[in-house]
């Protein structure tokens, strides 16, 4: 061995070594030095776990729980109850955001669709017959844009059951984070966000022991609205629905196994929609 090569070879254990020290003094200072309180948050914070009786329909919430007796008979009664109360279908909720539409009516009769919020509706009712669900229901809130997405998509689907249902109708539903200028009255996200939180435990449950197949329900909304719901069914922090964004006339599928593990099996989907057919704005007036 050369002098040379045995001088690269020193050189290269002992870069090797000062690196391990320094590394081994960077873990030290971070882990010992800095104070607790002053790391991140999301460095010590677990997640959430899920709650399985989210929407109080959890069998096991529902029958008096036994008693540590080892009692053979209770126990089969037990198991007997619990098997009455569990969920035996799958629920799978459409959401679907009105059309494009007119924000200058002076009444909330007068902001009709667009041409093209009329032109989404109709995509979005084609596709929903080529997708050829077996569907229940389709239920849109009162105001006049949802009626009219309603309509258009239901000639599409004539013999699906349609209602209305003012507790869907848009508003304010919770204080969001980051906080925005337009919202800043508590009274706002009280008066909406009791109504949009009623809507959400009318409609996000997991099907009763008496439905034996699966349901497809079509809800006809607001964007406020499903934002909302996609957070709450996901148990995601309440204050995160404006940070997401949903194009007109979408659709968005949440799926409700027997289980209760709530899905989001898709999110404001338009790929049905050519490019100019897209929107997320609505008209200010007429031209």
């Amino acid at each position: 061995m050369t002098s040379k090569t045995f001088r690269l070879r020193i050189l290269k254990v002992a870069t090797h070594g000062i690196t391990a020290c320094c590394g081994a003094a960077v873990t030290y200072y971070y882990l010992i030095k800095i104070p607790k309180e002053s790391i991140s948050t999301a460095e010590l914070t677990s997640s959430s776990k899920w709650d399985h009786n989210w929407d109080k329909r959890d069998p096991a919430s529902l029958v008096n729980p036994l008693k540590k007796n080892g009692d053979p008979a209770k126990d089969n009664k037990y198991n007997e109850e619990l098997e009455k109360l569990k969920s035996k279908a799958t629920r799978h909720l459409i959401l679907i955001r009105h059309g494009q539409y007119y924000l200058s009516g002076k009444t909330d009769q007068e902001r009709v669709l667009t041409p093209l919020g009329r032109r989404q509706a109709e995509l979005t009712g084609s596709r929903l017959q080529a997708l050829n669900l077996p569907y229940n229901s389709i239920i849109h809130s009162s105001m006049q844009r949802a009626i009219e997405t309603a309509t258009i998509i239901h000639k599409f689907l004539p013999d699906v059951p349609m209602s209305s249902c003012s507790m869907l109708e848009e508003g304010a539903p919770y204080p969001p984070e980051p906080q925005v200028s337009h919202w800043k009255p508590e009274a706002v996200f009280l008066r909406d966000g009791a109504r949009i939180e009623a809507a959400f435990r009318k409609y996000f449950h997991r099907a009763p022991p008496s439905q034996k197949e699966d349901s497809y329900e079509i809800i006809v909304c607001h964007a406020n609205v499903i934002r909302y719901f996609v957070c709450r069914a996901l148990q995601l922090p309440p204050e995160a629905w404006l940070r997401l964004s949903l194009s007109h006339a979408s659709l968005t599928q949440i799926t409700i196994p027997p289980s209760g593990n709530a899905r989001l099996i898709m999110y404001g989907d338009t790929g049905f929609m050519s490019p100019d057919n897209i929107s997320r704005h609505n008209i200010s007036s007429k031209i």
